[in-house]
């Protein structure tokens, strides 16, 4: 089903949103220097995850940091390695819950302009604090002070990601899809690769061509005041980076929730009203998928949302029995893969919502309270 209406816009192309259409292209262009790159990135990794014991944290601040949220999950059950995501900005305020001075620590780094004062403190903190730290940096601007700071440092690398996915844009759009393909394909080259991702672009390809000009709206042109994004496992992440995305490009004027479909019944349903819309992503594992599809059932039959739309790439009756998109044709993808696909929607969503209300997409904080690097950080030195 498609929820678009057809409204023929001829407003100039913001650059949010040339740089969500050229995500696809940007994806595969990314691992093609990858792959030129992959001996050096072996010998880097390779004594650092055979040093037995290590510790791989995958952070970044704000969308940045969603990165790891979405393909922790995953990435740790595929390598058996032990990854986690923690933001910069939970690492510069509390290093200590989360480094540890005798354990060999590697620190993902995720990072669209390099600059943001949480990031380069993060780095900075680990060199002091861990005995053993050492650094990847995966960012999208070669002037800035991460990538700089890697060629300076004997135990770094930065992998630099094509000069387009340095969004002009506020909102982080193929900055974010392309690092978090790099990442997966630095540690499960075997999965994500550049011949198995180019069915996740063509897939994402049918997606925004479907979607024509984006100045409509993909999820229906209703009067919502509040959105909520579900999604278990990874999903989640995908959930909040959704969330955000919405309310960055909307300025606030749309409120904007997420969570997972179990975690919701424990008392975040209670924000629910005949103004909200809900979109649930559908996992592609058979055994969360069932979660998915009872929450989705129950909301429908609520009749307290003004919308409850599922996102899925396999039928069910579940899913046809109200809205619903599903996912052009393909082979099946693990739910890291569906990740882009659905990552696609919200931000197509994000940017309608924006041109809805009259805002500037590409600089919707009119006001200067919210900038596309962050202002105002102080960073307090570590002395214990």
């Amino acid at each position: 089903m498609s929820e678009t209406l057809d409204i023929n816009a001829t407003a100039t192309p913001t650059w949010t949103e040339e740089e969500i259409r050229q995500q696809p292209e940007t994806w595969l262009k990314a691992l093609k220097n990858l792959d030129k790159q992959r001996c050096e990135i072996d010998a880097f990794l390779q004594p650092v995850l055979n040093a037995g014991n290590t510790k791989i944290i995958l952070t970044g601040a704000g969308t940045s940091a969603f990165i790891g949220d979405i393909i922790a999950p995953w990435l740790a059950r595929h390598t058996q390695l032990d990854i986690v995501a923690v933001p910069t900005t939970d690492i510069v305020s509390n290093p200590m819950d989360y480094f540890s001075k005798g354990r060999t620590t590697l620190l993902v780094s995720f990072a669209r302009s390099g600059n943001s004062p949480e990031s380069v403190a993060a780095v900075e903190l680990a060199s002091q604090m861990i005995d053993n730290s050492y650094h990847l940096m995966i960012t999208c601007n070669d002037a800035g002070a991460l990538y700089l700071d890697a060629h300076n440092n004997p135990r770094a690398y930065a992998l630099l990601m094509p000069p387009e996915t340095h969004d002009r844009g506020f909102a982080m759009t193929s900055s974010i899809t392309t690092m978090m393909a790099s990442c997966l394909a630095v540690f499960a080259p075997e999965v994500i690769n550049l011949a198995s991702f180019s069915v996740v672009s063509e897939r994402c390809q049918q997606i925004i061509d479907s979607l024509g000009d984006f100045h409509s709206h993909p999820f229906g042109d209703l009067p919502f005041k509040r959105i909520v994004y579900l999604g278990s496992g990874g999903l989640q992440g995908v959930a909040r980076e959704s969330a955000l995305k919405v309310l960055e490009l909307t300025a606030g004027k749309l409120a904007a929730f997420y969570d997972s479909p179990t975690g919701f019944r424990h008392g975040p349903k209670s924000l629910v009203d005949g103004e909200t819309l809900v979109i649930v992503m559908i996992s592609s594992h058979p055994y969360t998928r069932q979660y998915d599809l009872d929450l989705l059932t129950e909301l429908r039959n609520d009749k307290q949302a003004m919308r409850v739309i599922a996102i899925a790439a396999e039928r069910h009756p579940a899913i046809d029995a109200g809205p619903h998109f599903y996912l052009p044709p393909a082979r099946h993808f693990h739910d890291v893969e569906q990740a882009f696909c659905f990552l696609i929607y919200a931000q197509i969503f994000a940017l309608s919502e924006s041109l809805k209300a009259g805002i500037t997409p590409d600089s919707p904080s009119a006001n200067g309270t919210v900038n596309r690097v962050v202002q105002g950080v102080i960073i307090h030195p570590w002395n214990a």
